[in-house]
């Protein structure tokens, strides 16, 4: 088992009697359905639907003084602070950025379940993520029979499952949650009440009108730059996101993809051949039947 600590990651606390429902009213998750030792996957959009940040949320234990615990990009945690704060009105809810990072584990059972963990909800292969301060990580690694290794390790781990991380693979405050696949990583739930941006997520799930979707790619021996063009001939059809060891996600139009690939045209980014490591995901019906 492979441990890494995430320096890019930071801990928000919101805590108090109203705090469930004050966040269930406002992020894409359904929190009701949250528990210590169990995360979710969410976001806090702007009123047109776009991500302003996503997180993963877990309910912090009694002993740890109850509340919620979410695990956010270091640098946008201040901002969701005072996001948070702003909306709160007169709801008795406290928010407080935590000096907590996260420590990711994969491939591989922790020999012990620490009190801030849970099992990533995006994709089971991502492993456990614990919640802890950075001068702990050898010690939690230790504890949970895991070997210490580089975040870029975890990164590639990330890119090969392919789940988009935010800033890379797209940009916040520019990308709907279904371009970023969080309809199908479990980040938003369709069946909870109303929140900020649901009414232009929820009429794009059934108007099936995401055209735009992160995808996994396959490299060869080079990677393209990072938000170099993807295009078909000399027509651009996405942009290139993170890659290592081979693999890669891009941000493409999926509609000009399939037309690409329809055509026999290769993709290529910065002069490099890119191929779909899935190449039916641009043909999935963006609409599925209902029985």
């Amino acid at each position: 088992m492979k441990s890494a600590f995430l320096p890019d990651r930071g801990v928000i606390k919101v805590a108090g009697e109203d705090a469930r429902n004050f966040l269930n009213g406002l992020v894409t998750t359904d929190v009701d359905k949250l528990k210590p030792g169990l995360g979710r996957f969410g976001a806090l959009l702007t009123p047109q639907g776009k991500i302003i940040v996503d997180f993963l949320i877990t309910e912090a234990p009694a002993g740890h003084g109850g509340g919620f615990l979410i695990d956010c990009p270091k640098a946008l945690a201040d901002g969701l602070a005072t996001k948070l704060k702003f909306y709160k009105l007169r709801a008795k809810v406290t928010v407080e950025n935590l000096d907590l990072g996260v420590l990711a584990a994969w491939d591989g059972q922790p020999a012990a379940q620490p009190d801030l963990a849970f099992t990533d909800p995006r994709n089971g292969e991502l492993g456990t993520r614990i919640l802890i301060p950075e001068d702990l990580k050898q010690k939690l690694t230790d504890l949970i029979g895991a070997e210490l290794v580089d975040v870029t390790d975890y990164e590639a781990h990330r890119i090969a499952l392919g789940v988009p991380r935010g800033g890379l693979d797209f940009m916040y405050s520019d990308a709907f949650p279904h371009e970023t696949n969080m309809d199908r990583l479990a980040g938003v739930d369709f069946d909870k009440g109303c929140y900020v941006g649901q009414e232009v997520v929820s009429r794009m799930q059934h108007r099936g009108t995401a055209r735009t979707r992160s995808v996994k790619v396959l490299l060869d021996d080079l990677s393209p730059e990072l938000g170099v063009s993807v295009m078909a001939g000399d027509k651009s059809v996405g942009t290139m996101g993170s890659s290592a060891k081979g693999k890669g996600i891009a941000l493409v139009r999926i509609d000009r993809v399939a037309d690409a690939l329809d055509a026999g045209q290769p993709l290529t980014a910065g002069g490099l051949t890119v191929t779909l490591a899935e190449p039916d995901v641009v043909r999935i019906p963006l609409k599925q039947p209902t029985a």
